[in-house]
């Protein structure tokens, strides 16, 4: 009775730490956007640019490119929310044509790989009919009028490159455009995706989704007492008070659940409490139970890695193994206030013994090593419920020349976010990663002939012109 008693208790404790980081990082990273457009639009009207001119740049090589499309991971954001925060840190500046698309911050692996076909060809976004019907929600939602990339096709394919959960949206993308299941484009085929970047990605899942509330027995369900508890309660008043200013801002991605007091009024928020209506219902139509081993599994059961689509994974992890013994936190000072809990915890985590393993041959050591919010050994490349292709870099330059249909992944000591909102915590580190990854997608991945770049076509006419 003692033990149970000091159990709980120490629980509460985490909880409670949790619960307060975990806000208190949400109000910085916020009013760190509100700062930050305060202050530009208080430059903008103390210092009025003079226009002297301007410099004409030709965009025709440039829109010859394929986009390069940043997929943002769980609580991300896109382009155009939380003001001129960027989510990548920038690194959407590096490249002639790269996009940034804002999915739903919370919304389920489905919805998010719908919202970002739309994103791209535009129309009113279409969630599937079955699907809708068995999570209850509208099956229509956002109405793009003008898609960032029409052309998109087998002869216009498009570089992707996800981030945490951004790495499984594009995979069930690209496995619905193999299945054709988007009405009205009869034609769609995997090979719309030139390549995949993942960058701590979660292609199996990770054991947090455990430690912050989903309950390991189904990999679904939510733990009466949990951070995802406290999570879905603030999701839920937020969508339901439906503040206009505030969700332009940042939104969750719930809106065709229809949540908002406009529409159900105050027995639908009694209705979403009690799990009966919206995202946390029954259905599980949101993104924690896709992150879950048993979620990861089932989603990885129909996707497939395709011949003629060139993969690459960046594994992160912040753990060692000091004398072989057991798994601890690599050090204090490289990882985030954020993780750092989460990655203790990660690395003693066990799956419990009174209850079935989430799939045959599972062992806790090899999910022990850890970024802080997902397993290493989930980064690397799809391996459940059956491994894919893949082999294992040192330098980018072991794999070239790069082949299609085969996940190349290379283990980086970085925690999650490293490579995200913060470009001067990763320091050299950030360009180092994003560098490569854009030269990789312009110079060593094309199924035709290599692109000519802006820069090299400028070059090119220039010698002409001496000659």
């Amino acid at each position: 009775m003692i033990q149970r008693l000091v159990v709980t208790a120490l629980q509460l404790a985490e909880l409670s730490v949790s619960s307060v980081v975990h806000m208190m990082y949400g109000l910085y990273i916020f009013s760190s956007a509100v700062a930050g457009d305060l202050t530009q639009t208080l430059s903008e009207s103390i210092f009025k640019s003079e226009t002297t001119g301007e410099v004409k740049r030709s965009t025709t090589q440039v829109n010859d490119l394929p986009p390069i499309v940043l997929v943002h991971g769980i609580f991300g954001f896109g382009k155009g929310r939380l003001g001129g925060l960027s989510y990548f840190a920038g690194a959407e500046k590096k490249d002639e044509r790269v996009l940034v698309p804002d999915l739903g911050s919370l919304t389920s692996v489905h919805d998010r790989a719908r919202e970002l076909f739309y994103y791209l060809k535009g129309g009113r976004v279409d969630y599937g009919e079955d699907h809708s019907k068995a999570c209850g929600h509208s099956q229509f939602g956002r109405f793009y009028e003008k898609g960032e990339y029409q052309e998109w096709d087998e002869d216009h394919p498009i570089h992707f490159v996800g981030h945490s959960a951004g790495a499984q949206v594009v995979r069930v993308l690209q496995q619905m455009l193999a299945d054709k299941m988007f009405d009205g484009y009869e034609n769609t085929n995997e090979n719309w995706v030139l390549s995949l970047t993942s960058l701590s990605g979660a292609l199996n899942g990770t054991t947090r989704t455990y430690l912050d509330g989903i309950s390991p027995e189904d990999g679904k369900s939510l733990k009466l007492i949990s951070l995802l508890q406290i999570c879905k309660l603030g999701v839920i008043m937020y969508d339901w008070l439906d503040i206009p200013w505030l969700k332009s801002y940042y939104n969750f991605g719930f809106d065709h659940f229809n949540m908002s007091w406009k529409k159900t009024g105050l027995r639908g928020l009694v209705d979403c409490l009690l799990g009966n209506a919206g995202p946390f219902a029954s259905s599980g139509d949101w993104i924690l139970p896709d992150l879950s081993i048993q979620g990861s599994m089932k989603l990885n059961a129909n996707l497939k890695t395709f011949p003629n689509t060139f993969y690459f994974s960046y594994a992160t992890k912040r753990t060692r193994k000091p004398l072989g013994m057991m798994t601890v936190p690599s050090g204090v000072m490289g990882i985030h206030p954020l993780l750092f809990i989460r990655v203790l915890q990660m690395s003693q985590w066990r799956f419990p013994r009174d209850i079935p393993l989430p799939y045959k041959g599972y062992r806790d050591e090899d999910w022990q090593d850890n970024d802080g919010a997902l397993n290493t050994i989930s980064m690397t490349h799809p391996r459940i419920p059956v491994e894919h292709s893949n082999l294992i870099v040192q330098s980018d330059s072991d794999c070239l020349p790069l082949q299609p249909g085969i996940w190349y992944y290379k283990i980086v000591e970085a925690d999650h976010i490293l490579f995200i909102v913060n470009r001067e915590r990763a320091g050299v580190e950030f360009d180092l990663i994003y560098d490569s990854i854009f030269e990789r997608c312009r110079k060593h991945v094309f199924r035709k002939s290599p692109q000519t770049l802006p820069n090299e076509a400028q070059q090119q006419l220039g010698g002409d012109q001496e000659d």
